[in-house]
């Protein structure tokens, strides 16, 4: 399988929609997923620092998408991220996770955050596997966090 990782544009929205409703089916384990609406995806078409980061085989196989905050501490959120069902477990989302760790260093943001659903076992450990740890318990979801270092 060759792949490769690029920074998405509106001509993969569709197929970024598409992998954003399978990554809610198989969550909550259910067919009645709603996607993202009109208009969602649409910052990151003109941000100067928000990103979706994608991986294309034939097809785009796999998305994360990265938003970038300037509050009280600078950082990184990975917002929405999926692979498709038969491209799993092959090194592409790690290859995701560590295009948005690169951006971050590019722009020297070296915190990152992201939450994940307390029954997607599977995320958690990929994410503690990864080198993130959870900072806060946020109901159905945690927190986690990542301190990179520059390079």
């Amino acid at each position: 399988m060759k792949y490769i990782i690029r920074q998405a544009t509106a001509t993969d929205e569709i197929r970024i929609c598409e992998l954003y409703r399978e990554m809610l089916q198989t969550i909550y384990h259910t067919e009645e997923a709603e996607g993202y609406k009109a208009g969602d995806l649409d910052k990151f078409w003109t941000s100067d620092e928000d990103r979706i980061f994608v991986a294309k085989d034939k097809t785009v196989v796999g998305f994360l998408s990265v938003e970038v905050y300037h509050e009280n501490e600078d950082y990184i959120y990975l917002n929405d991220f999926a692979v498709t069902k038969e491209y799993r477990n092959k090194g592409i989302g790690s290859a995701l996770l560590k295009a948005a760790e690169s951006y971050a260093r590019e722009i020297n943001m070296l915190k990152i955050c992201l939450h994940v659903e307390k029954t997607n076992l599977s995320a958690l450990h990929f994410y503690e596997n990864s080198g993130y740890a959870i900072y806060r318990d946020d109901g159905h979801r945690l927190l986690m966090n990542k301190e990179l270092s520059p390079e």
